[in-house]
């Protein structure tokens, strides 16, 4: 009955006919095609630098032609590595959840497919974690390289990776640059641009709200804010450095403390947009409009701050080209590449929408308007 069964299953399917199989397209098999050696082809196909790139694109496009696949344990017994990229991401950090990331590991994705290379992506909910995780992942022979995103000043990652002599590449910089290889965007330059940018509409007391202290990209864009007031011609006032914010709540606080300032400032240049969507509920609370009597400008390009009201003029970032290129740079990293050769910068792009407009109230009469409104009003609370 047993036996009946399965081969009238069998029969149903067809799997009673025999198929001769289909025999694996070798690197020989390539190398006969086209009358090269089966050395030139493994080194062509595994972007040794010695092979010439029109050399290596005639290989490429017959072995696709072809149906070559190269077996994976085979090559990695063969060149000792996996082909495998590693991105570790730490959960609880302020910025886990921003909406960049999906386009971000959507262009690693991308690139490393194209280049026949796989991604391994893990989370851990702490630096601590990260870290050992990076070592785990190095050990269980699952990644050969990292991308390192949201780089910090002293960042435990680069220090673990460069002892044990892992490639990386970091999505931002770091304060000790000795064999980091790195792609970023030029936020100095975009807080540089936001100042100036204000200072030609008129205002003369700008201030900058900085992010967390520890990211590099933070200390980045306070020296490009104070590039821009030098370049402006304006003084720089301490004061006008606000608390960090990171979030919108943070972002609310600091914001009402810089226009309790006796001089408040008529312009506001945040570190990120997230904080940056905060100011609104302030100068609501205060009977101000954004755009109006009190300017912002921020970075990042969040798709939040279209819907503000007015839409937030940002600076954006394209993720999912910083993942191709970070993907491509820690590729050519891991096949030997100097590190020192593999630094790239590049610019954010200016969204211009309602949020900064020239200044309907001096400092002055901004701070006379806010006493006013203050002495009338019950104290103002942090937003839930």
């Amino acid at each position: 009955m047993g036996g009946h069964t399965v081969q009238s299953a069998k029969a149903a399917t067809g799997l009673d006919r025999v198929h001769p199989a289909r025999a694996r397209v070798t690197i020989a098999d390539v190398a006969r095609e086209l009358g090269v050696t089966k050395s030139t082809v493994s080194r062509a196909l595994n972007g040794y630098p010695d092979i010439a790139e029109a050399t290596r694109l005639r290989i490429a496009r017959a072995a696709e032609r072809l149906g070559y696949r190269p077996l994976s344990h085979a090559q990695a017994i063969r060149t000792g590595q996996m082909r495998s990229l590693g991105l570790v991401l730490q959960v609880d950090d302020e910025d886990s959840a921003r909406p960049f990331l999906a386009n971000f590991i959507a262009g690693v994705t991308q690139a490393a497919s194209a280049e026949n290379w796989t991604v391994t992506i893990a989370t851990a909910p702490t630096e601590k974690e990260v870290r050992s995780t990076l070592s785990r992942l190095v050990d269980e022979r699952k990644a050969d390289g990292f991308i390192l995103p949201r780089t910090l000043l002293k960042d435990g990652r680069v220090e673990t990776l460069r002892a044990q002599g892992v490639p990386f590449i970091m999505f931002g910089r770091t304060a000790d640059p000795r064999g980091c290889a790195w792609y970023d965007i030029k936020g100095e330059d975009a807080m540089r641009a936001a100042v100036t940018r204000l200072a030609a509409l008129g205002h003369r007391r700008i201030a900058h709200i900085p992010g967390g202290q520890q990211y590099t990209y933070s200390k980045l864009r306070i020296e490009g804010y104070l590039e821009g007031l030098e370049a402006s011609g304006l003084a720089f006032d301490p004061a006008l450095i606000g608390p960090v914010a990171m979030n919108t709540r943070e972002g609310a606080a600091a914001t009402h403390a810089l226009l309790e300032m006796e001089q408040p400032p008529t312009a506001l240049v945040f570190a990120v947009d997230r904080a940056a969507l905060g100011a609104y509920a302030a100068a609501r609370a205060l009977g101000l409009r954004i755009g109006q009597e009190v300017s912002v400008m921020a970075y990042d390009g969040v798709p939040e701050g279209a819907y503000a009201d007015p839409g937030l003029t940002t600076f954006s970032v394209n993720s999912r080209q910083a993942g191709e290129r970070l993907a491509h740079l820690l590729i050519a990293r891991i096949r030997g590449a100097a590190p020192e050769d593999l630094r790239e910068l590049a610019p954010a792009t200016l969204i211009e929408r309602g949020s900064d407009r020239p200044p309907s109230l001096t400092s002055d009469a901004l701070a006379a308007r806010l006493k006013a409104k203050l002495n009338s009003d019950v104290q103002w609370e942090e937003p839930k």
